[in-house]
């Protein structure tokens, strides 16, 4: 018996050994957005952990696939249950089923999501993607689904506490909620001098600065993040939906959307898909 057992550790530790490369293969190809081939080398891995399920999640979530994206996360949760991460991405993945089903089952799966971020923020209250993540999701969701004004408020408290650029923009986001253009200007304000090098703070505040049919402004805004981050690709992309759906640049627009679908992206971008979509409504103007 002790043979069989040591023989069984020894296969086991053979095999978490083999799976690391592949899984570094895997995890470079999906930052490179190509989650066909990062799935590919994953589920050819024989004995998954929960980072090769949570990868697989992540590739199936990009796709699109969102059923199969929280199948595979809800394995790697079980296989790590204390990891705030695979929670954040689970209740990722279960936020898209909500989006895209049906009235009857949207509730569900809208619940499920907020637990996950509730718990992803418990195992780490320090997990700033959570807590922004859990923070819109009580801004946007009904009480009965357990959102709520004052929930995003107190979280958007934390948010602060653990990152004031961050905490300005959520507190933005909730005096424009209220109709306090005035208060939302200058949270926005204040997170650009509390993070001068965040080029995407200047985007947010030009943004802001646009819907108020302020433009020469926000063009200035944009200036200012163009210098800091010159030809970023999510930049571009954010600029560039700006304009779209402010109705104006349309050749501006149209030239950052080609420069973006020409960039090296990354998982963290925007998908092409979308900004191809801007691209066409921009033509179709």
């Amino acid at each position: 018996m002790r043979v069989r057992l040591t023989a069984s550790l020894i296969l086991a530790v053979c095999a978490a050994w083999a799976a690391g490369p592949e899984i570094d293969r895997a995890r470079k190809l999906y930052d490179s957005t190509d989650f066909d081939r990062s799935l590919r080398i994953l589920q050819a891995i024989p004995a998954k952990d929960g980072a090769a399920y949570e990868l697989m999640g992540r590739n199936y979530y990009m796709r699109g696939e969102f059923k199969k994206a929280t199948e595979a996360l809800e394995k790697a949760v079980a296989a790590e249950p204390g990891n705030s991460g695979y929670a954040l991405w689970l209740g990722r993945a279960y936020g898209r089923r909500a989006e895209t089903s049906n009235l009857f089952t949207a509730p569900g799966y809208a619940s499920k999501t907020r637990q996950c971020f509730e718990k992803a923020v418990e195992l780490n209250p320090r997990n700033m993607e959570a807590l922004s993540d859990l923070f819109e999701y009580y801004m946007e969701a009904p009480g009965f689904l357990g959102g709520g004004i004052d929930k995003a408020a107190a979280t958007a408290g934390r948010i602060g506490q653990l990152d004031a650029a961050e905490g300005h923009s959520a507190q933005a986001k909730l005096a424009e909620r209220k109709k306090e253009y005035g208060s939302a200007e200058e949270h926005l304000r204040r997170a650009v001098e509390s993070a001068p090098l965040q080029a995407g703070r200047l985007v947010d505040l030009a943004r802001f600065l646009v819907q108020r049919g302020r433009y020469q402004e926000a063009e200035q805004s944009f200036a200012k993040a163009d210098k800091i981050a010159p030809a970023r690709p999510k930049l571009l992309y954010e600029r560039a939906e700006c304009y779209v759906k402010s109705g104006r640049n349309p050749d501006l627009a149209r030239e950052l959307l080609k420069r973006y679908l020409n960039s090296s992206l990354t998982a963290e971008d925007p998908p092409r898909s979308e900004a191809e979509k801007l691209l066409r409504q921009v033509k179709g103007g």
